[in-house]
């Protein structure tokens, strides 16, 4: 019985295998999920990193998983099985998507940027952008590239791990946090993490090596690292291969910020924003109140022409 057992409150840190380590005020505990929570039809992870868990200590110092504390939010993707679909928890309890470019070398792309904060967008979670490697273009350049993106309420950090800029406004935001973190290679993300906390991105980046491949008999690890100082950052490779099937097209114009209302006022109701006469989206793009890049990207998600 439970009530005879010991039991402690954590956080899901770490799952490899069906085995999670769950984070505890006495120590990591290497944890199951107990056989109850398992019954019945499963449409989603039970247990994912980023949860409150309650768990159960057994004689041999290991642990049972008994109760899961309602998620806030998750990051998650749509599988779809032949009992429906399931919904995959790739991160529980986020606080913030942390979206990390390069200002060059390798040239920023937009196009994925755009994409990722749609689905922050989707997934109802903050999301602020990193531009690195500042010190390769200087900061008025670089604004010109990532400038229109805080008026949309995505805050940019401009940032140089190898100048040593912006790199404590960055650890700053993340302290006291679950952040996932994602962007393209080459972007630094490696040096940006080592900055914040020396060795992290080591870390960070033997656990990603293993859960970006895909073989059939590969063991899927995920997991978020501590920050000294309290938060976590988990590493979200997968999200630069997140679908967006489950969005229908004419849904998207409500993950893009700048367009929301002006769909509205669109002459149509079934406007496709590209050709109509009397169409408020466009009128907006011509007038300056809408970013041609941003218009661009909204056009190629809803009509597939990535």
């Amino acid at each position: 019985m439970m009530s005879d057992m010991r039991t402690l409150e954590g956080l899901v840190v770490r799952l490899q295998a069906g085995f999670f380590t769950v984070q505890t005020e006495e120590g990591l505990v290497t944890c199951h999920v107990r056989g109850r929570l398992k019954k019945g039809p499963q449409w989603a992870d039970l247990v994912a990193v980023g949860d409150r868990v309650t768990i159960s200590i057994q004689m041999d110092g290991s642990g049972a998983i008994e109760a899961v504390t309602p998620r806030r939010a998750v990051l998650s993707r749509m599988a779809a099985l032949p009992r429906g679909e399931y919904q995959q928890i790739m991160l529980a309890n986020p606080d913030q998507a942390v979206f990390i470019f390069a200002c060059a070398n390798p040239s920023p792309h937009l196009r994925m940027l755009d994409r990722f904060l749609v689905i922050a967008e989707q997934q109802h979670l903050p999301a602020f952008i990193v531009a690195n490697k500042v010190d390769l273009l200087g900061k008025e350049q670089a604004e010109a590239i990532f400038g229109h993106y805080p008026a949309l309420g995505y805050p940019v950090l401009y940032t140089s791990a190898r100048a040593g800029l912006g790199v404590d406004a960055l650890r700053e935001r993340l302290l006291g946090k679950i952040s996932a973190f994602s962007g393209p290679s080459g972007v630094g993300k490696s040096s940006l993490l080592n900055a914040v906390q020396p060795g992290l991105s080591l870390a960070v980046s033997h656990v990603s090596d293993g859960t970006m491949n895909k073989g059939r008999h590969t063991t899927v690890v995920r997991e978020m690292f501590p920050l000294e100082g309290g938060g976590y950052v988990a590493d979200m490779p997968g999200l630069r291969s997140l679908a967006l099937w489950d969005t229908q097209p004419e849904e998207l114009d409500g993950y893009f910020p700048e367009l929301r209302d002006l769909v509205m006022k669109c002459r149509f109701n079934d406007c496709t924003h590209r050709t109509e006469p009397g169409c408020a989206v466009r009128a907006a793009v011509d007038a300056g109140q809408v970013h041609p890049e941003r218009y661009e990207s909204y056009l190629r998600l809803r009509y597939g022409d990535e």
